[in-house]
């Protein structure tokens, strides 16, 4: 049986209901999984954002920024009416994407990159003067998107659908087991910044001595100016994660 991550131990932290694939994955893999979510996403009120929804048919395009944006925005979508045929939809990330299709939007624009930046490169972005574009996103996300799309003529205005926040979960008895531990998963800068809060002075530490594995620089040049000493970053999405955990273990039996 091919087992590339036996005998490891990994720590996943993602949101408890964005856990369950990558944590899959590890097992299938061979890995053992230690969940501890350092981020917990909770919608905003629907009732909040209906006066807004109701409007949709005056944007040209949707964008939605994330897993959580497409989950949690259409839902809010559809407690109002229904997302505009004639709306083009774009998605930032193959993940979001996907979301979207399991929702029932299978017209979707998506870029080959993960991020905002693979997004703006899209033809369909560069010329936008006069466009409305509804953005779906949490509670005072990166502003690189909008302010880009905005500084080319478009009209952006946000959907805020989502919140996020720290955890209040007791870390004693991940603590407690971390020197079985063989590698932390990191998806987002917010959730290794809520980690080290959660860990505290004593666990910190060893949190950075412990091999951390993200999916983008940016969340990479965040946990070195965290002091991480061993970051691998690999490809995007549970399929990265898990591919860059193989390959580092494979070289590093």
């Amino acid at each position: 049986m091919n087992a590339p991550l036996a005998g490891r131990v990994i720590l996943v932290t993602r949101p408890a209901h964005q856990s369950a694939a990558l944590a899959e994955a590890i097992r299938a893999a061979g890995g053992e999984v230690l969940l501890f979510p350092a981020l917990e996403i909770v919608p905003v009120d629907p009732r909040s954002l209906a006066p807004q929804l109701s409007r949709l048919s005056d944007y040209d395009m949707a964008i939605f920024i994330s897993p959580n944006a497409a989950r949690f925005g259409i839902a809010a979508i559809r407690e109002v009416a229904a997302l505009p045929d004639e709306i083009d939809v774009f998605a930032v990330g193959p993940g979001t994407a996907k979301t979207l299709e399991t929702l029932g939007l299978s017209d979707v624009t998506v870029p080959p990159g993960q991020d905002s930046e693979a997004l703006l490169a899209l033809p369909q972005l560069e010329q936008v003067a006069g466009t409305r574009i509804a953005m779906f996103r949490g509670v005072g996300g990166r502003p690189l998107l909008a302010d880009t799309l905005r500084a080319r003529g478009a009209t952006v205005d946000y959907v805020e659908c989502y919140r996020r926040r720290c955890p209040d979960a007791d870390a004693g008895p991940l603590l407690q087991r971390w020197s079985a531990l063989s590698a932390v998963t990191i998806a987002s800068a917010e959730t290794l910044h809520n980690l080290v809060a959660m860990l505290g002075d004593g666990g910190t530490g060893r949190l950075r001595a412990t091999p951390l594995f993200v999916p983008h620089a940016k969340i990479a040049e965040a946990a070195r100016m965290s002091g991480m000493t061993e970051v691998i970053v690999t490809a995007g999405g549970d399929a990265g994660l898990l591919q860059g955990l193989i390959n580092w273990f494979r070289e590093h039996p």
